[in-house]
């Protein structure tokens, strides 16, 4: 059952990362990772295919071996941040539009202290 569990995961996490290529504020490699992740608990041969993948395999197995994100990552990951930032100041009034701020805060720094690829 475990690893019907993991295979559905899996296969969602790459839909949503197949959607994130085409939508700009949905991550694509993120998703891409945590379906590696679950494919290698339920499915070692889909495993092996993202892993060997040219776009995505180098980021995957960047992150497994120094939990590192590319620079170009990085900087795309806090233009967003950004982008969602000015997004919340212009739709939401005040002690609302603090909470994405707040997440781009500690995601941002979080992104930006991880080893670089």
């Amino acid at each position: 059952m475990r690893r019907h569990l993991y295979l559905a995961c899996g296969f969602l996490s790459l839909g949503l990362g197949a959607v994130g290529a085409f939508l700009p504020l949905l991550p694509t490699v993120p998703f891409m990772i945590l379906a590696a992740f679950c494919f290698a608990r339920s499915s070692p041969a889909l495993e092996s295919r993202l892993l060997e993948h040219r776009h995505f395999g180098p980021h995957i197995r960047h992150w497994r071996e120094k939990g590192a994100i590319s620079r170009r990552g990085k900087k795309a990951a806090l233009a967003a941040f950004a982008f969602s930032m000015v997004l919340a100041l212009i739709f939401s009034s005040f002690p609302w539009f603090l909470v994405p701020a707040a997440a781009a805060a500690i995601g941002g720094t979080w992104i930006w202290t991880r080893p670089e690829a």
